[in-house]
């Protein structure tokens, strides 16, 4: 009998609880050798689409070595007018003398020749320091819109790899951990269901998830087919 309850959700992204399949693979194997104690890379860049993992990765690295985690996401007081806003630090400061430069979103870096010129100071602070450095994005280094042509350079040195998880095994896998995280039970039938009708993107696959999660709470059923189709068809 699978009974029902709302657990919270388990959101620490770790090297362990990360879901390895056949569009992540080199990612993942990329990522663990930056992080070992002996490892000798230093440098690293992943892209890929929305919700593939880019974050869960980088996240890991920085629990891994003790490095702090940077979002171009989240950086909305780096995009300030020229005048300087109370509270407001630059990118430089934020990150500080950290003990690794690991900054996610770089495609959201704004169109800006003083944000460029900050950002290449950066990497060659970290770089001849001997630093480990890794970034992610949405597209490949030469695709970036708004990077410095010689920081695009530097960052095809390094280890560069592509994640994309939209394949049905890869969806099928992350799902079933998608469902453990929030403790649901999920048939084969239920997942087959999902990869059928819901977008291919993990995002839109957790939004799914949730709305069958949500259902069966609300009225105290098991997750069985019947349940899952009514929280799709809503």
């Amino acid at each position: 009998m699978q009974l029902i309850f709302d657990f919270p959700v388990v959101s620490r992204y770790s090297f362990e609880n990360f879901v390895v399949c056949g569009g992540n693979r080199t990612a993942y194997h990329f990522a663990t050798r930056l992080a070992s104690e002996d490892g000798t890379e230093n440098l690293l860049y992943i892209y890929g689409p929305e919700g593939c993992g880019k974050t869960h990765l980088l996240t890991a690295i920085c629990d891994r070595i003790g490095a702090n985690y940077f979002s171009f996401r989240d950086a909305k007081e780096l995009y300030a007018a020229d005048v300087a806003t109370e509270g407001s630090m630059s990118l430089a400061e934020r990150v500080g003398d950290a003990t690794a430069l690991v900054l996610d979103d770089l495609h959201l870096l704004p169109d800006r020749q003083d944000f460029r010129v900050e950002l290449w100071e950066l990497f060659n602070r970290f770089y001849t320091a001997g630093k480990k450095i890794v970034m992610a994005g949405l597209m490949h280094p030469k695709e970036l819109p708004h990077l410095d042509g010689h920081l695009t350079s530097r960052l095809l040195w390094g280890l560069v790899a592509g994640m994309d998880v939209s394949d049905d095994e890869s969806r099928r896998m992350i799902l079933k951990k998608l469902a453990e995280d929030r403790h649901m039970l999920l048939s084969d039938e239920v997942v087959d269901q999902m990869l059928l009708r819901v977008r291919r993107d993990i995002p839109s696959l957790l939004y799914a998830l949730e709305g069958i999660n949500r259902l069966a709470i609300a009225t105290k059923r098991k997750i069985t087919l019947k349940l899952a189709k009514e929280a799709l068809d809503q």
